[in-house]
């Protein structure tokens, strides 16, 4: 949830302060787009990936200062819950076999870190929502020591000024209350990020906002919470919901929540981080030194850190990031929407779907967005996250078609016209999106799996909660041997 803060208390003459500070950070960021060199000579892209903590029989370990402590790789964060870590993989070029290397960097990662914190009983997890969680695990002290994520949880709730209500309609009905942002904490996901020029940023995020149905339909993999059968993607409503700092009256007004899909396509970069400015109240006010006009104009490179804090918490779905490496400004996408799992493989499986869609929708003469409208892509991004890879799918041209007859038609032809324009080789494409292609033709993600071992087993024994830990420790069996969730056995 973003970089660390020190524990403090806020006034509102710090708010005043930040607010006029992120205004002229914001003006700053402007002149720099017209005037600075933002170019990308060979498009790199990265991955990070939160994982829960369990231990040999599938149920959560709050450890992860422990699991960090024995991982020892500057790669691994905490996370929000104490059942929670991140890695932030380094990024590499995509063109040749690009996603092959960033696929085995990210298993032998993986593979080392899990062993050193299985050594010491926290073994990593890579799922959407972990099915074991019960609700003495969305306690406050289950909250993760950096003060960052106390401080968070705390403005979120002061802003908020009541509890936060959970309810997901699915299979089942869940409804809870949290006295902090905890819940959120059930939500890990997978973070793809794409380096962007800022005159084809605008472009890229609108097809990104447009394929985020289709990439939930096939990705899916989080149907169960306390126990619980919701949505395929339950992270969505749990997510939109663990964070919402409005009231029901607030509601009722039509103020935009913090987890935002957004409202309209784009024309530029900049209408993000404006909209962020315009929309949404500082929540961590925190105002360093630097004066980003001055340093612009003696030919530095500004950090605009309270621009890029409050942008961190604005929690789009397809999130603009401006970042300085080696005194060089760049433009990201960071696409926030997966969950993490089932595989490593499944992993660059969804990835190179995004990259291939975003790169040919991109640079379409005829923009996909220009005969799709805004609500109709956020229609698409629920239904998808209610129903999988069942989901019924609107696009353009084609009308409401089963999302797996969209996919295999329609758009796995231009993802692998879009890989192929960005110079990845051919039988990498061919193997990733191949993977994609087959959860459409057997109809089985990560979420109908999960659903379809849960369900044998629940008709086996009177307990649920058996039935759902004796399921998280097969798919994590699975997980480990590697092999595309498409191939997992089902009962």
């Amino acid at each position: 949830m973003g970089q660390d803060v020190d524990a403090r208390e806020f006034t509102r003459e710090d708010r005043t302060r930040y607010r006029a500070k992120v205004r002229r950070c914001l003006d700053v960021f402007a002149r720099m787009l017209g005037e600075r060199d933002f170019s990308v000579d060979r498009p790199h892209v990265g991955v990070e990936i939160e994982f829960n903590l369990v231990d040999e029989s599938g149920e959560p370990v709050l450890r992860n200062t422990d699991a960090l402590a024995a991982i020892a790789d500057e790669d691994f964060q905490t996370e929000l819950g104490l059942f929670n870590i991140e890695v932030n993989v380094p990024p590499t070029r995509i063109d040749g076999r690009g996603l092959v290397q960033l696929q085995e960097s990210l298993r032998d990662v993986l593979n080392a870190a899990q062993a050193k914190a299985g050594a010491v009983g926290a073994n990593l997890m890579m799922i959407g929502i972990l099915p074991t969680l019960r609700g003495e695990h969305l306690a406050q002290d289950s909250i993760s020591p950096n003060p960052r994520y106390h401080l968070l949880s705390d403005q979120i709730m002061t802003a908020r000024g009541e509890d936060i209500e959970i309810v997901i309609d699915g299979v089942d009905r869940l409804a809870t209350t949290a006295d902090t942002i905890i819940p959120e904490a059930a939500c890990t996901s997978t973070q793809l990020h794409l380096q962007v020029e800022p005159e084809d940023f605008a472009a890229f995020w609108n097809a990104s906002q447009a394929i985020a149905g289709v990439q939930l339909a096939v990705g899916a993999n989080s149907p169960f919470l306390l126990g619980h059968q919701l949505w395929h993607e339950t992270r969505i409503p749990l997510f939109e919901q663990a964070t919402d700092t409005r009231s029901e009256e607030l509601k009722a007004q039509g103020v935009r929540p913090r987890v935002f899909f957004g409202e309209r396509w784009i024309t530029s970069v900049f209408d993000l981080f404006e909209e962020n400015v315009r929309y949404f109240p500082s929540l961590l006010p925190i105002v360093d030194d630097e004066d980003p006009l001055a340093v612009l104009e003696a030919g530095g490179t500004p950090q605009l850190s309270e621009l890029r804090l409050h942008n961190g918490t604005v929690y789009r779905w397809n999130r603009p990031i401006y970042d300085v490496v080696d005194d060089r400004p760049h433009l990201r996408i960071e696409n926030r929407l997966l969950p993490a799992g089932p595989t490593v493989v499944d992993t660059m499986a969804n990835a190179a779907l995004f990259y291939g869609l975003t790169s040919v929708l991109g640079s379409s003469e005829r923009p996909v967005w220009s005969q799709l409208s805004f609500s109709a892509a956020e229609d698409n991004f629920h239904t998808a996250a209610r129903w999988g890879i069942d989901s019924e799918l609107y696009w353009p041209g084609v009308g409401t078609v089963p999302g797996r007859e969209l996919v295999v038609r329609h758009l796995l032809p231009l993802a692998h016209a879009g890989l192929e324009q960005m110079n990845v080789e051919s039988e990498v494409a061919d193997r990733l999106l191949g993977i994609v292609e087959q959860r459409c033709i057997t109809g089985r993600n990560g979420a109908t799996w999960l659903i379809e071992e849960f369900t044998d087993r629940a008709a086996r024994t009177a307990d649920r909660y058996e039935a759902m830990r004796a399921t998280t420790v097969e798919y994590e069996q699975h997980m480990h041997g590697g092999e595309p969730v498409h191939s997992w056995p089902t009962r």
